[in-house]
């Protein structure tokens, strides 16, 4: 380990985005403004008084465009219009009025490899001949023959798999009624991909960014930003790419039930999770994206210089993330490596020194993510018995978290990346502590990894579970009653939830909830985000001890087996702990599985 010393990655400008602490909507799991069982805007509205209490300074909603919700709404078939689960533009357009008269900046998500099955284009498509104008909008091709030269088409134009599971290539039938054509789909088959060599997908996704820029949105997150380019020729490829890399969790034979919603018929046998870029895959991180980016920086530039994009894109190492934040491209990308190192001090300061030297040698802010709506929920993977793990979904017939080891655990963490400098992204719930829901039935599953996969991928149902605001109501809160009555919540909540609920935390001394907000005010007040960090003296990290310096503040977690004293000199001025603030007073050292911030005295 060198000795970290490396000035904050935050350009010199001021742009809201260098350090900002953004909170992740999942709009479907967020709030239900209108008692039918499914978050939506309104909810969102009724409680943003709530995240500016938190203390957040911008939120990114997960997409609420029209959509069959084959993918929870990243099956977009029109980028232009909400989708009446959620509500309408007009709800859209008040929502964001809210948000910016508290300060919050609004992020939407983007969804640009593959529409909808459902979107026009691609239903043109399907009514035009081979080689038209409408197909070259979408990655159609011939199949292979069975046997050469019989003309048949019967095998697919490659051996790619889908990122879900199954084949990655679907036949559509001929004019005559004949099998036809094939379409490539590196997820569901209601996704397909969008060909990014025709000029007219370009010009279209420059209009979709110019609509939502004019209605005043702050910024986007990229959705599989290192997809949309594919080799010219797609050339087979032996591996088997994953969003997340990760272990499936898979147990042999699982089966979903026959009739579960949006079950597919071509899934086939799980598929092996491996990197998402080692060995290099064909149609992630090609170099060619990297000029789509140059061309929506321009867009964005159009608007003033305070909008941004966000990169999701699971690339390794981070000398190669940092591509995708250059001074003309994005202006974020997302740490995955950071998210991925688990609960262990020495992958937990490789992550962050890689990450800071990568950041700034382009210039950029770093970002800090713990959890999101496709990984399980942190406090929950740190509660298993190897917390460096990173499971695909947990169902009830896995290990078992230990729910307050991983709960400690996980609020240590967040005082972590809470003091480091860049831009934080928060999950939905987190600051509950919410878990995993480790125990949803198979009947109530609706990820399509889990039905491409025939049940041997969880899935992330389990991350995407309504949230808890009101321990004693039904549904937790989560929905507003109308006529005294509300719809049960789209996905079941566990028990765990109750004790949890928003209402039960407010206020209350030590809870997970009032410890945020402490970070959050702490993270604001001694400018944490544009802050330049370095290794402390009693740094250990082969001991379990992370310790670092960011400005005044010296932060201490660990991760080991033994208590670690608190430096001469300084006094504790927020612990991860439950512990009132008189009874840190006294204390001299950091017990295993907390985080303190400690100021000189």
């Amino acid at each position: 380990m060198s000795n970290l010393s490396v000035p904050a990655a935050a350009p010199a400008r001021s742009e809201w985005w260098a350090d900002a602490v953004v909170y992740q909507i999942y709009p479907r799991s967020f709030a239900d403004g209108n008692g039918d069982g499914m978050g939506d805007l309104r909810g969102i509205v009724a409680r943003l008084p709530y995240l500016e209490r938190l203390g957040v300074d911008a939120i990114w909603l997960s997409p609420f465009y029209k959509s069959p919700q084959a993918d929870g709404g990243y099956d977009v078939a029109d980028y232009r219009q909400v989708d009446p689960l959620f509500g309408s533009l007009a709800d859209f357009d008040a929502m964001l009025q809210d948000a910016h008269s508290r300060g919050m900046k609004v992020i939407v998500d983007l969804v640009p490899n593959h529409t909808s099955d459902e979107h026009v284009w691609f239903q043109e498509a399907l009514a035009s001949l081979p080689g038209s104008p409408e197909r070259e909008r979408y990655i159609f091709r011939p199949g292979r023959d069975e046997v050469p030269g019989s003309g048949d088409g019967n095998r697919a134009p490659n051996n790619w798999r889908s990122i879900f599971g199954g084949p990655a290539w679907s036949r559509i039938p001929a004019a005559d009624g004949s099998p036809g054509d094939w379409y490539l789909h590196l997820f569901d088959t209601k996704q397909p991909d969008l060909n990014w060599e025709n000029p007219e997908v370009q010009e279209e996704m420059r209009s979709v960014l110019r609509f939502w820029l004019d209605r005043g949105v702050d910024g986007f997150r990229v959705d599989v930003a290192h997809g949309m380019v594919k080799e010219k020729g797609l050339p087979d490829w032996d591996g088997v790419a994953a969003m997340v890399e990760g272990t499936a969790g898979t147990r042999p034979g699982a089966t979903p039930p026959g009739d579960a919603p949006g079950a597919h018929t071509d899934a086939e046998e799980p598929h092996r999770a491996v990197s998402p870029v080692y060995p290099p895959s064909p149609f992630f991180d090609q170099d060619g994206v990297h000029e789509i980016y140059r061309d929506w920086h321009r867009v964005l530039a159009e608007y003033g210089s305070d909008r941004m994009m966000v990169a999701e894109a699971w690339v390794e190492p981070a000398e190669r993330l940092a591509l995708y934040v250059r001074p003309d491209e994005m202006q974020q990308a997302f740490n995955f490596d950071f998210l991925l190192a688990g609960w262990d001090a020495e992958r937990l300061a490789e992550a962050v020194e890689a990450s800071l030297a990568a950041a700034a040698s382009v210039g950029a802010p770093c970002t800090w993510v713990l959890s999101n709506h496709d990984t399980v929920r942190h406090p929950t993977r740190f509660g298993l018995s190897d917390p460096t793990t990173f499971p695909k979904g947990i169902a009830a017939d896995d290990e078992q978290p230990d729910a307050a080891l991983g709960l400690a655990r996980a609020r240590a963490a967040t005082l972590v990346s809470l003091a480091l400098p860049g831009s934080a992204y928060l999950y939905q719930g987190e600051e509950l502590g919410l878990p995993e829901h480790t125990t949803l039935p198979a009947a109530a599953r609706q990820d399509p990894t889990f039905f491409r996969t025939r049940g041997a991928e969880t899935g992330r149902d389990g991350c995407r579970v309504p949230l808890p605001w009101s321990g004693d109501l039904p549904g937790y809160g989560f929905s507003d009653r109308l006529n005294g009555q509300a719809t049960q919540p789209w996905l079941p909540q566990p028990e765990s939830f109750g004790p949890l609920a928003a209402d039960r935390q407010d206020g209350v001394e030590g809870s997970t909830l009032e410890l945020y907000r402490a970070a959050l005010a702490f993270r604001s007040a001694h400018k944490l985000g544009r802050g330049a960090v370095s290794w402390a003296g009693v740094h250990a990290p082969d001991s379990g001890l992370l310790a670092f310096h960011n400005g005044d503040v010296l932060v201490l977690a660990n991760m080991g087996f033994a208590s670690a004293p608190v430096p001469e000199g300084y006094a504790v001025a927020l612990s991860s702990g439950p512990e009132p603030a008189e009874e840190w007073a006294a204390m001299r050292e950091v017990p295993v599985d907390y985080a303190v911030y400690l100021l000189r005295k």
